[in-house]
């Protein structure tokens, strides 16, 4: 990786006495794009991961030693001399909560000032949705800590909605008939960096304290997710509103531990619940621009329902 900041991927010098962002999960969805667009802006950008192999190469960016989320010591040293942490959630695991505020107190130790978390909507510690309560006892430690903070709700990802049809054109799980205002990982990445650029180009503090719900431009029904994908498809993709006890045991195939299916399951059911229902118009006010929706997502990104198109 580069350790000598040349000119950006937009052609702009990285400036040098600017505050350094360290970027979390940038091998990620969210993390890489928000440390490309940092990176495109000219500021420091240090990458934090468990295997600094599988960071990008981004002009003006440096690795940081390897740093897992639990190993406070190898936190605090990646840290070191950063302003701004930008904090990925870690992969559902039992630990992550443990690991997440391990995280937060190695920043605080390394003197980090502010820390962007990139939580869930509807977070609480009674949500529907399990692993959402691991975001919530994360923004509580957050807030606890003194640091300054800003909290990224993010609602589904438009991704997941074809990632999860089936190639035999049915879109399971146990929603009902609720609602979900899906969001695109683009506009994650470009109201975060807008966040983490206010504050490190002016010292502009209007987002601390503030949590922001990133959504969709509007709220859709899974049947209405299977009609937009079968126009994309031009095959038709129905849904299937499983029960709880249909959708336990379709996906008992996976093998996976107890705590895992029960987070995949409730994530619909935290739909049914109507707790994925809020539209926010938190991203058009951060970057200036409309939220993507899901006829537009499926438009620009063919490969994402590629394994739909066959005949029926």
């Amino acid at each position: 990786m580069n350790t000598t900041p040349p000119t950006d991927l937009g052609g702009s010098a990285v400036v040098r006495d600017a505050p350094i962002i360290a970027v979390t999960g940038a091998s990620g969805a969210v993390g890489g794009r928000v440390a490309q667009r940092l990176a495109r802006a000219g500021v420091p950008v240090r990458l934090l991961g468990r295997d600094p192999s599988r960071l990008p190469e981004l002009p003006g960016a440096v690795a940081a030693p390897p740093a897992a989320y639990g190993d406070g010591e190898a936190m605090r040293q990646a840290l070191a001399g950063a302003h701004t942490l930008f904090l990925v959630s870690a992969h559902e695991s039992p630990n992550r909560v443990l690991d997440h505020t391990t995280a937060v107190d190695a920043a605080v130790a390394a003197h980090v000032e502010r820390i962007v978390y990139v939580s869930f909507l509807g977070a609480a510690p009674d949500a529907t949705f399990t692993f959402a309560r691991d975001h919530w006892h994360t923004e509580a430690h957050i807030r606890v800590s003194g640091v300054r903070h800003t909290f990224l709700r993010d609602s589904w990802y438009l991704a997941g909605i074809p990632a999860m049809t089936a190639a035999d054109g049915v879109l399971r799980g146990p929603a009902g008939e609720g609602r979900v205002a899906a969001v695109a990982h683009e506009d994650i990445a470009d109201a975060a960096t807008a966040v983490l650029l206010a504050d490190t180009e002016s010292e502009d503090t209007r987002h601390d304290g503030v949590t922001y719900d990133l959504t969709g431009p509007e709220a859709f029904t899974l049947a209405e997710a299977a009609e937009e994908l079968s126009r994309a498809t031009g095959r038709t993709i129905t849904y299937h509103p499983e029960t709880r006890e249909e959708a336990y045991a379709s996906r008992a195939q996976y093998g996976a531990e107890e705590w895992e299916v029960a987070g995949w399951v409730t994530s619909y059911e935290a739909i049914a619940a109507g707790e994925m229902s809020t539209v926010s118009d938190a991203v058009t006010r951060l970057t200036g621009r409309p939220a993507k929706s899901l006829a537009a997502y499926l438009s620009e990104n063919p490969d994402s329902y590629r394994h739909l198109l066959k005949a029926d």
